[in-house]
């Protein structure tokens, strides 16, 4: 059953509380997110192991598999984006269509135990990365296809939304 594509334009999180999952991405500074991001990792590995990971609660909603698929992948896309803005004069970040993604890696089919070593992995490496970033690069740009507009520590504070909201989700079921 196919899911809905996403449409929504989520940097409003910028600005305000997200009413569904409670996260404040702008009560977060740059240097708290590698601690939170591998908190957040941490949880991912015993959703991972739920005997029902592949089901989806409903047509509308990702199964917990496909959830922490796009997780993972949703740290390694970051982690590009972030490198570009540190080596870039205002890159413009390719769009990813996260959807399309989910459908053409098979998410629903991939191993458990598997993404669950690879997100882990992957939030690792985005910890790491956001620890190097100097001082005087947190306010370095970078563009979505969009034109939305995002310094290093926005593009952070954005990009720590995703895990923690999608956490929430898969809690919540």
């Amino acid at each position: 059953m196919p899911i809905t594509p996403d449409t929504k334009n989520w940097t409003w999180v910028l600005e305000r509380e997200c009413p569904e999952c409670g996260f404040d991405a702008s009560a977060v500074d740059l240097v708290e997110v590698p601690v939170l991001l591998r908190e957040n990792a941490a949880a991912w590995p015993a959703v991972l192991e739920r005997e029902d990971v592949r089901e989806r609660p409903d047509d509308a909603t990702w199964s917990d598999l496909e959830y922490a698929a796009h997780v993972r992948d949703v740290f390694r896309i970051f982690r590009t984006r972030l490198r570009l803005m540190l080596e870039e004069e205002t890159p413009r970040f390719e769009n990813w269509d996260q959807d399309a993604t989910a459908v053409e890696q098979r998410y629903r089919e991939q191993d458990p135990a598997v993404v669950s070593a690879e997100l882990t992995a992957a939030a690792e490496e985005m910890a790491e990365a956001l620890e190097s970033v100097p001082d005087d690069a947190r306010g370095r740009t970078g563009l979505r296809s969009d034109g939305s507009a995002f310094t290093v520590e926005t593009l952070a504070q954005y990009f720590l939304h995703d895990p923690v909201h999608h956490l929430h989700d898969v809690r919540r079921a």
